[in-house]
């Protein structure tokens, strides 16, 4: 069943700011044509948007399955089509949920193509999955240099979906918002509840832009040489904490203040 053309044209005409075109189910020739005239009109951008699990019935039985060779094809037959029709403002996605299927299409289309690339792997699953299988398909393209901008799949609020999504540019060092939170794992050696700190850290400084290295350790005997790199840290004892800029302890703290004491700190730091 195709995509019904007339719902991207009433999108196009209530005001939409892009718009993306599946090849495997917007219809034939003339329903597109329909559509990119209503685009041209409004100077309106289109992304051609492969899905692995959509592709043209021609394309997938000449390839046998979604294959990265028909997903590229599927989309450069969507490209010159458009081309044809006298319209170049786009952008191209090859989405599949299987990740190096994902990344094999986008290393072979950046080879035969100028348009901007869109990330991203489609559906991606749950939090820790889909964090996974985003960050290492994203990941992996941006840091060879090929994106121009990407979108994280997650089923979760869409809010969850760009805070990894700023995760992602800070460990490549593309892009920097909001503190960096350094935490250690547990070991015998914790004597604080490391995980609670962490949760209510995080939470009081996720409104804050700058981005200061906050490190939160679970022991002070290798806590603040470890984190040396934070602007600011706490690290756990028995009953207490010890407060370190820069790997340098400041001041010791009692237990149940080392989330309240650190939260200070680094807004503090924010505002400096």
């Amino acid at each position: 069943m195709h995509f019904d053309h007339r719902l991207a044209i009433a999108a196009l005409k209530a005001g939409a700011d892009g718009l993306r075109l599946n090849p495997g189910n917007i219809g034939g020739r003339k329903a597109v044509e329909k559509v990119i005239k209503e685009a041209d009109a409004r100077d309106i951008p289109i992304r051609i948007g492969v899905n692995a699990g959509s592709l043209p019935k021609k394309i997938l039985k000449k390839h046998g399955h979604p294959s990265p060779e028909a997903m590229v094809e599927s989309a450069l037959d969507f490209v010159k089509l458009l081309e044809d029709l006298g319209f170049e403002k786009m952008k191209i996605s090859l989405k599949s949920s299987n990740v190096l299927n994902t990344i094999a299409a986008y290393e072979l289309l950046s080879e035969q193509t100028d348009y901007p690339l869109h990330l991203g792997v489609t559906e991606a699953g749950t939090l820790i999955s889909g964090t996974v299988k985003n960050a290492i398909g994203i990941g992996l393209l941006l840091f060879k240099g090929i994106g121009d901008t990407f979108r994280v799949s997650l089923t979760r609020d869409p809010l969850d979906e760009v805070k990894v999504a700023y995760e992602i540019l800070r460990a490549l060092d593309l892009r920097h918002r909001g503190p960096e939170i350094i935490s250690c794992p547990t070991c015998a050696r914790c004597e604080i509840d490391l995980f609670s700190l962490v949760d209510e850290v995080e939470r009081a400084l996720s409104g804050i832009k700058s981005s200061p290295k906050v490190a939160i350790m679970g022991c002070v005997v290798n806590g603040p040489g470890e984190a040396k790199e934070a602007d600011v840290g706490i690290a756990g004892g028995r009953g207490h904490g010890v407060l370190f800029k820069h790997g340098e302890p400041v001041k010791k703290i009692p237990e149940r203040d080392l989330a309240k004491v650190l939260i200070e700190e680094v807004k503090k730091l924010a505002e400096s």
